[in-house]
């Protein structure tokens, strides 16, 4: 004796609901890939600026310049529009942005040296200082490297446990502010 079930084949409207189900199941877990991955890598990043920042004031001060503060994740809105900047050091009359990246590409560069140039704008407190840039990076290829210094910008290589600028002695910052 054979066992035969007869089921009906699913209506269009059934169909329907069960994709609408299988569609919101997939919303809610890319929605959950995405919270991962956005700690994930904010949580690299802020490593990152750690690595740099725990050295940064012997390696600013090597270089002629004091620093008696630093400030993370300098972040605010002014004329519409938000900024942010990874790392300051700086004594009340020198200041030094810094931008950290893991891996540093031109247009990093390229788009920091655009913030860069409004910060005063966005932090009017730093008007009539002096301000210079710096990039700091995990890897960069060495044009990179040569394109940020041409910039003017102070180029630190973030190397494991330690960070060094890799600008020549007598190498002489652009001033920003």
């Amino acid at each position: 004796m054979e066992n035969q079930s007869h089921q009906q084949p699913a209506t269009p409207e059934e169909i329907w609901a069960i994709l609408r189900e299988v569609s919101k199941s997939q919303k809610k877990a890319d929605q959950r890939l995405k919270e991962l991955a956005g700690l994930f890598t904010s949580q690299w990043g802020a490593l990152m600026e750690s690595l740099v920042e725990g050295d940064l004031v012997p390696l600013l001060q090597a270089r002629g310049i004091t620093v008696r503060y630093t400030h993370t994740r300098m972040h605010g809105r002014r004329n519409d529009e938000h900024y942010e900047f990874d790392i300051l050091a700086g004594n009340g009359e020198e200041i030094v942005v810094v931008e950290v990246k893991t891996t540093l590409r031109a247009e990093d560069v390229a788009h920091f040296l655009g913030r860069l140039g409004k910060f005063t704008e966005y932090e009017p407190v730093y008007k009539g200082k002096k301000v210079y840039g710096a990039v700091a990076y995990l890897k960069a290829d060495a044009s990179v490297q040569v394109h940020a210094q041409r910039q003017g910008l102070y180029v630190i290589r973030a190397t494991g446990s330690s960070a060094s600028i890799i600008n020549s002695e007598d190498f002489r910052p652009r001033v920003f502010g």
